[in-house]
């Protein structure tokens, strides 16, 4: 060991240099490093050159190194002698005995020294290998002996598949045998379970046949569920043996078996209605007679036949027998209640008839709310007896309310006063239709069809009048002298009105004087004074012109024919009737207008077609609805035109032209007629004849005025334009119908007329209009025009007369005319 030892020593003193040299040489290097590994060297190379020298060096060597300026950080006393450090040195290498003298020794014994360095670097590395190696040996002891457990665990797992598969092969044959008996048994269920569908069959018969069989037995409706199912069956497999036949023998099951049921409901139902028909054969019973024969004695019978009929009700929808029984049962009992009802229905009709023969909506009011007394019994006692609904039942109800419409429509399309027919409209609209209806649409359904019917033709009838109404009671309304009696009726109910004002004030004077001396003043007393006292304050209050009673008999007549419409009729037909009422109402206060005006003064039929516009104006606003109608017209002036240029004889050259000035072609392209639209609306009618009228108020009441002023200044207009075009010039004073005693005259003419018409124009507008803020808007523009007329007249003498003539012409001032305009009556 020591041998190897050594020989590796001496491998790595030799070798180990040529070795280390081949691992970075500059081509096909055994270690190449990488840039940045070079550069580790290079900094470690870098770090090595300035290490500090060793602090056992000796003396000697120091000096020698002083040049290199290396510092030692060793602080350690330098020894006494360089002797005592060298044999210091020699006794740690075991070389005290040693000489060196020669070169060849040195070298020997540099060797010596550079292998123990060697040797004591290596000592740890060669305690690992001998660790290592050691390790190695128990490792493969260690394998051996896995080796040989593996080949005992391989010869077990041998043995084990081979027992397993022999396990396998018999659990698979048992498994194998025990699929094959379910499979069997379940083939055996199957058969048993298909079988029984057809061996119930026979049963089934056996019940059906028995004599003793009863609807209402507890095993009939097993057996109808049973039979359901067999049949379901037996049609769900159509490849089965004898389908057919067995099909064919479960559907007369079947049949035998609904019969029974319809026999038993039907047999029942009619028994009923023959037992009720014997006690009261003439159906005019009083209504609680009625109520008891014909409802609770038919909900004492439903119990019996609800359960047999909830079973057809719910088989109906899959089975289509079951729903042909269910409607030959509805239809049933819809008969024997058509039977009872229709007569008793018939006779208190009638007898509503008789007793509300005057008064067609307590007629109207009264057959309504029977009629929907019927339809909720009906519906509540159809219940009674089914679950599911049938539209024949509203058939039934409507063909019993139309027995109410048979009797009514007659009389109604009798009805001429457009109040009773707008009562109507309300009652069946309002009352019957959005209060019974509905709150209650679906047991109503057959009574709403009835009424919406019944309200047509009264909406129609309605309408109908109405235009009859216009015609005759508007449009071809004679005035009586009465009616035209402005401004005396204002004048007497003004008179009257002052009157009653004048009593009442004197009455309250002396009841104040009264109580005074009273010894005890009840306030019960007092109150109901201060309240008439304020009642009539507020009655006298209202102008004669505004009560109700004063209007225009057609203005009248037509906001309260439109106010019975608006909630009658539908929006569209109200615009249309409006449009009509209102154009002829106006017409009528034009025509009554134009007999004021030459019965009377002209302001008093101006005043009165203001008025009165202004009433339907502001009686017109709260009617939420456009007032506004289209009209469609065909323009045929293009084709008269076309047709007068055809006939032309110069276009008969023109008929065979085959370009596009051909005669008959143009006829053909321009001769086409237009179809026009244009809407009419009545409330800007109003608002326009109002403007217009208001207009020429006060046109008319500026020409009364200052009509002569104005005649004056167009001529002086005229005047100052001839010269202005080269006409010969002009002293304005010189001319003798601008002369300053003449213009006094017309001035002074001006201001009289002014004085003495303006305070009864202001009373007629007060007495007409009756309302302050109305008189001021529709007299300012009169103000104002009479004002701007005297501001030009005072530029004009100011620029063309001198002071004397200004003496002369004596104008008033614009204070002067602002006072007398300020006058009121």
């Amino acid at each position: 060991m020591a041998f190897t030892d050594q020989s590796l020593l001496d491998l790595t003193d030799k070798e180990t240099r040529e070795k280390l040299s081949l691992w970075d040489r500059r081509t096909d290097a055994m270690a190449p490093l990488t840039e940045k590994q070079m550069d580790s060297v290079l900094e470690l190379r870098a770090a090595a050159e300035t290490l500090s020298v060793p602090s056992e060096l000796p003396i000697e060597d120091l000096c020698s190194l002083s040049s290199r300026s290396l510092q030692s950080p060793f602080t350690a006393t330098v020894p006494a002698s360089t002797e005592d450090v060298l044999l210091k040195g020699f006794q740690m290498l075991d070389m005290e005995n040693d000489r060196i003298e020669t070169a060849q020794q040195f070298f020997a014994w540099f060797a010596k020294l550079q292998a123990n360095m060697d040797q004591d670097e290596n000592v740890k590395y060669r305690k690992t290998r001998d660790d290592l190696n050691c390790y190695q040996e128990q490792c493969d002891a260690i394998l051996k002996d896995v080796s040989a457990a593996l080949e005992h665990l391989d010869s077990l797992q041998k043995q084990y598949l081979f027992v397993s598969n022999k396990t396998g092969t018999l659990h698979e044959a048992c498994e194998q045998l025990l699929k094959e008996q379910s499979e069997l048994v379940d083939l055996a269920e199957s058969i048993q379970q298909k079988l029984s569908y057809f061996n119930e069959l026979e049963n089934i018969n056996t019940k059906l046949n028995s004599p003793t069989l009863s609807v209402n037995s507890e095993g009939f409706i097993p057996m109808l569920s049973k039979l359901d199912d067999c049949i379901e069956y037996v049609s769900s497999h159509p490849n089965f043996k004898d389908y057919p036949v067995y099909l064919a023998k479960f559907k007369q099951c079947l049949s035998k078996a609904m019969h029974f049921m319809k026999i038993h409901i039907v047999n029942t139902m009619q028994n009923l209605t023959s037992q009720l028909t014997k006690r009261d054969p003439m159906g005019l019973a009083n209504a609680d007679n009625a109520f008891t024969l014909y409802y609770v004695k038919f909900r004492a019978v439903a119990p019996k036949v609800r359960s047999l009929i909830e079973q057809i009700e719910q088989r109906a929808e899959k089975i289509p027998e079951y729903h042909q029984l269910l409607d030959e049962i509805h239809q049933c009992y819809l008969d024997q209640r058509e039977q009872l009802l229709s007569p008793s229905i018939t006779s208190t009709i009638t007898d509503l008839t008789n007793q509300n023969s005057k008064d067609h909506c307590a007629l109207v009011r009264s057959g309504c709310a029977f009629m929907v007394h019927v339809c909720q019994d009906e519906h509540q006692l159809y219940n009674e007896f089914f679950s599911k609904p049938t539209p024949k039942l509203d058939e039934l109800l409507e063909k019993l309310c139309l027995s109410l419409y048979d009797v009514l429509r007659p009389l109604i399309i009798h009805i001429i006063h457009l109040e009773t027919l707008s009562e109507l409209c309300s009652i069946l609209k309002n009352e019957m239709l959005e209060d019974h209806v509905h709150n209650n649409a679906t047991q109503l359904g057959a009574f709403d069809a009835v009424v919406k019917q019944m309200l047509e033709d009264v909406q129609e009838r309605l309408v109908y009048r109405t235009h009859i109404y216009i015609q005759t009671d508007i449009t071809g309304y004679n005035p009586a002298p009465g009616d035209l009696a402005y401004p005396e009726k204002l004048e007497m109910m003004e008179r009257i009105a002052q009157s009653l004002k004048e009593e009442q004030m004197k009455h309250i004077s002396q009841e104040s004087m009264f109580s005074d001396v009273q010894l005890e003043d009840p306030d019960g007393r007092r109150n109901s004074n201060a309240g008439s006292v304020e009642a009539s304050s507020l009655q006298t209050s209202i102008s004669p012109a505004d009560l109700h009673g004063m209007w225009y008999p057609t203005v009248r007549r037509t906001l309260v024919c439109l106010s019975k419409l608006y909630r009658c009729i539908d929006r569209a037909v109200f615009q249309g009737l409006s449009q009509e009422a209102l154009s002829a109402c106006i017409q009528s206060l034009l025509k009554a207008s134009d007999i004021i005006l030459k019965n009377k003064t002209q302001i008093d039929g101006q005043l009165f077609l203001i008025k009165h516009l202004l009433i339907m104006r502001e009686q017109i606003a709260p009617f939420h609805t456009d007032f506004a109608i289209k009209e469609i017209s065909l323009d045929l002036k293009k084709t008269r035109d076309a047709a007068f240029k055809i006939l032309n004889p110069k276009a008969v050259p023109k008929f065979f032209r085959l370009n596009s000035h051909n005669a008959i072609l143009e006829f053909l392209l321009e001769g086409t007629p237009e179809i026009k639209e244009h809407y009419i609306d009545s409330k800007k009618d109003v608002d326009r004849h109002l403007k217009f009228s208001c207009e020429q108020f006060i046109q008319q009441q500026t020409q009364i005025f200052v009509g002569n002023l104005e005649e004056f200044l167009t001529k002086v207009a005229a005047l100052k334009t001839m010269a202005i075009q080269g006409g010969p010039t002009y002293s304005l004073s010189q001319q003798p119908w601008a002369q300053p005693a003449k213009i006094n005259d017309i001035v002074m003419a001006t201001y009289r007329v002014m004085k003495s018409k303006l305070p009864s124009t202001l009373q007629s507008m007060s007495l007409y209009l009756a309302n302050r803020d109305t008189e001021f808007i529709l007299f300012k523009p009169v103000r104002n025009n009479i004002q701007q007329v005297f501001q030009r007249l005072h530029a004009l003498l100011q620029e063309e007369y001198s002071g004397e003539d200004l003496q002369i012409i004596a104008c008033p001032s614009m204070e002067q005319i602002n006072l007398l305009l300020s006058v009121n009556k």
